[in-house]
């Protein structure tokens, strides 16, 4: 019975994987090509609507199913503004062993997993209240999982707030509800939501209480930038909920509530070299920083509540050649990352990373990437031997080596499949190796 409920399971995967698709080429198929407006006004542009002033981007507007020369978006650019919608399914299963049955999974892909998310995206460049060099931005998700602990299942607000750049984008400044795992650190290999190559990466950041999407908390967010491409960002964030994702939901169901009890202060800092790639210079970003949370945490060592949680990080990427010198950012990475965080309040205490991706692989594919990624994750000794104690198998660390493809596979539609293969894939029980297999579709309309 759990065979066929899974053989279901995938044919639900694979149509909703092909309807973007079908339904792009349905819609291009009936559309005549976008003629740009002569008559749009000048102040307003489609990259002050983007997703902008952080560590990630968001495909372009252009590049979305619904034309960017249409009367709908011509109509809101006239205003200063834009609407996007994101629709993404992601799928994962071993596929070393057979599904193990619903309720005794403890990582993702031991049991087929699904996960689906509906995602709008509201902005205004604020030409029409005389404010340049500003945004307003909003998003909301309807965020569904198969797995709980995967989660969570949520609809709420996941970014509200006001951006402005000062002195010549010397400074940029953001305050209101963001998710800072965009802004900081830098996770996203390749650096697009819609590229990010799949596997298992860090979690230690959100162990420390670091907004995520699509969990949100206040934030007031400053950047500096310095000369000869330095930077310093700095943060001060109302912590996410100690015991984790699903707690934070729980008690905050809309993402609105400014102070629930108990979540008090994160501070978040980052100091680091940006250069953009050109026809002189390689790409070359290295970050570094730190992060103390006041809230309190259970101590693991004693069992008592404590504040003192914190979270290092160090990561850096450089590009090692260019494919094309009209185009700078089209190349070959080699990127690596290290971690930790404090062992008394946090299950995972040490990551490390080693990446190797490829922007533009084939020159008729200048937007898809390939990737292959390294990772070893510690256990904090003081969780693990809280579980062995009890009785519990664990595994004291984990490794994982994935490869991953990201393919554009039309205007507004991304697909990435990937491999990967973890040594230790869930903290307790103690369950053999996996090779999971992972698949996820996005669509920007």
């Amino acid at each position: 019975m759990r065979r066929v409920h899974s053989e279901v399971r995938k044919a639900t995967l694979i149509a909703l994987l092909a309807l973007p698709g079908i339904l792009i080429h349905a819609q291009n198929a009936s559309e005549t090509k976008a003629v740009p407006d002569p008559a749009q006004k000048p102040e307003h542009s489609f990259n002050e609507l983007n997703f902008i002033g952080a560590e990630a981007t968001m495909p372009p507007i252009s590049d979305s199913v619904v034309e960017p020369g249409s009367s709908f978006r011509r109509a809101l650019l006239d205003h200063g503004m834009a609407l996007r919608l994101v629709q993404a399914v992601q799928f994962a299963e071993n596929t070393l062993q057979p599904p193990v049955p619903a309720d005794e999974q403890a990582y993702i892909g031991e049991y087929p997993f699904e996960s689906a998310r509906e995602h709008l995206v509201f902005s205004a460049d604020l030409h029409q209240l005389h404010l340049q060099h500003a945004q307003f931005f909003g998003t909301g998700v309807w965020n569904w999982v198969s797995w709980n602990p995967a989660g969570p299942k949520t609809f709420q607000v996941v970014d509200l707030y006001f951006y402005k750049t000062f002195g010549d984008d010397r400074a940029e400044m953001k305050a209101g509800y963001i998710s800072n795992n965009l802004e900081f650190l830098g996770l996203l290999v390749g650096g697009s939501t819609a590229l990010g190559a799949q596997g298992v990466y860090a979690i230690l950041p959100y162990e420390v209480g670091l907004s995520y999407f699509p969990l949100t908390a206040p934030s007031f967010n400053l950047r500096l930038n310095g000369p000869s491409h330095t930077y310093l960002k700095a943060a001060a964030q109302r912590s996410l909920d100690a015991a984790g994702g699903p707690a934070t939901v729980a008690r905050n169901h809309s993402g609105f509530r400014f102070d629930p009890k108990g979540d008090k202060l994160l501070l978040i800092d980052e100091v680091g070299y940006n250069r953009s790639p050109s026809t002189t210079a390689h790409s070359a970003w290295c970050r570094a920083g730190y992060m103390r949370n006041t809230t309190p945490y259970l101590d693991l060592a004693d069992g008592k509540k404590e504040s003192g949680n914190y979270h290092a990080f160090v990561l850096g990427d450089y590009e090692l050649n260019q494919r094309d010198p009209l185009h700078p950012s089209l190349g070959l990475y080699l990127g690596g990352s290290a971690m930790i965080d404090a062992s008394r309040f946090n299950p995972y205490n040490r990551y490390y990373e080693a990446r190797l991706y490829q922007i533009a692989p084939f020159r008729s594919r200048p937007a898809d990437l390939v990737s292959a990624v390294a990772t070893f994750t510690g256990h904090s000794k003081y969780f693990t031997d809280r579980l062995v104690a009890g009785g519990k198998t664990v595994w004291r660390s984990s490794a994982s080596l994935t490869g991953s493809y990201s393919l554009h596979v039309g205007r507004g539609h991304f697909l990435t499949v990937g491999m990967s293969y973890i040594h230790g894939p869930a903290l307790t029980p103690r369950v053999d190796d996996a090779l999971v297999f992972t698949a996820s579709d996005s669509v920007f309309f």
